[in-house]
């Protein structure tokens, strides 16, 4: 499953698209397709690396 940060991307690529559009149609399927991207995101795992547990040396 793609993460957070690859569909919310995708999501502003859309936007762009519909805002460069001069066909409403199409325009009005960006949108849809980049509120769908925006919905999946919420619910997606966040892929952001994560820094490992280390344990503090005991004294």
């Amino acid at each position: 499953m793609p993460g957070k940060k690859y569909l919310t991307e995708q999501a502003a690529t859309f936007l762009k698209f519909a805002m460069a559009t001069t066909d409403p149609d199409i325009a009005a399927g960006f949108l849809d397709k980049a509120a769908d991207l925006s919905a999946k995101s919420a619910e997606a795992p966040d892929a952001s690396p994560r820094a490992p547990d280390v344990e503090q040396p005991e004294s």
